[in-house]
């Protein structure tokens, strides 16, 4: 395939339009569109959707993923021919990851990386149970993720599980069916899934969104609700008196894997490395 339409094809799916590829690759929109024809031709499918942002159609996430592989296997292999530790500039590597352990412990494993060969992080944001489409997608080269089964093209290892505790303020709490309910965002399933378990899945309390990790932790200290912490944050509030443990001896465990791109790459080697031993420290 031509390595020219494919690096297009990628800077427009990542730059989210034509003029915008434009001017990353330092040529006019008329280029870029017409190697973009130019591929979709080859290979018999539309590619991109034109919207705003250009997306890849479900025939162009395989060859999204396959356009940031062979960037990456390039610049490593020309690394090593010249004996440079970065390859003359910055690898840029795309991690999708859930927003507790983005707040808990992902950001170490980024921070245990050598400074060589030097990295440059796009960190995609999303619920555990949805982290890999971005891996389908190809946008992502590596997800934490709540999905066990692993993507086409990925590898797959076990971190460990994200234990979750339900929390209230103290004295806020009216019981599971009538006291105001926190929810992430409309993905996050935790708390109905504990109430579920608890015996009440057919409670319908009314539900306050909360998109933002700390965001939702302060908003269950000032009693607007209860919601499912981590257990870090969990017991450090309940032992200060912030927080009341309002199911003792029940919680949620949540087990997390690792999805990376199925290829030989010093970096994402690296990268799985610290990733799993900061895992380590932080899940059960």
């Amino acid at each position: 395939m031509d390595a020219v339409q494919l690096a297009t094809f990628q800077a427009v799916v990542e730059d989210g339009s034509f003029e915008a590829a434009a001017r990353t690759l330092h040529v006019t929109p008329s280029a870029v569109s017409q190697r973009i024809k130019a591929l979709e031709q080859d290979v018999g499918q539309v590619l991109v959707r034109r919207a705003k942002p250009c997306t890849a159609t479900e025939a162009g996430q395989a060859l999204l993923r396959l356009a940031g592989q062979i960037a990456l296997l390039e610049r490593e292999a020309l690394a090593a021919a010249r004996g440079e530790a970065g390859g003359g500039g910055r690898t840029r590597i795309s991690v999708v990851v859930n927003a507790d352990s983005l707040h808990a412990w992902f950001l170490l494993a980024l921070a245990a990386l050598p400074a060589e060969p030097a990295l440059s992080f796009e960190l995609h944001q999303d619920d555990q149970d949805h982290t890999a489409a971005l891996l389908r997608a190809g946008t992502a080269m590596a997800a934490v993720t709540a999905q066990h089964v692993a993507v086409q093209g990925c590898r797959l290892e076990k971190l460990g599980a994200m234990r979750y505790l339900a929390v209230a303020a103290p004295g806020r709490f009216t019981g599971f069916g009538t006291a105001p309910m926190l929810v992430f965002n409309r993905k996050d399933r935790l708390q109905h899934r504990f109430l579920a378990a608890l015996g009440h899945g057919d409670a319908d309390p009314p539900i306050h969104y909360v998109p933002a990790t700390h965001a939702f932790v302060e908003a269950i200290r000032l009693g607007l609700g209860w919601g499912m912490v981590p257990e870090q944050t969990a017991r450090e509030d309940i032992a200060a008196g912030r927080g009341v443990d309002l199911a003792p001896g029940r919680h949620l465990d949540v087990p997390l894997y690792w999805q990376y791109w199925r290829m030989e790459s010093a970096v994402l080697t690296a990268l799985t490395t610290a990733v799993k031993a900061a895992a380590a420290e932080a899940l059960r």
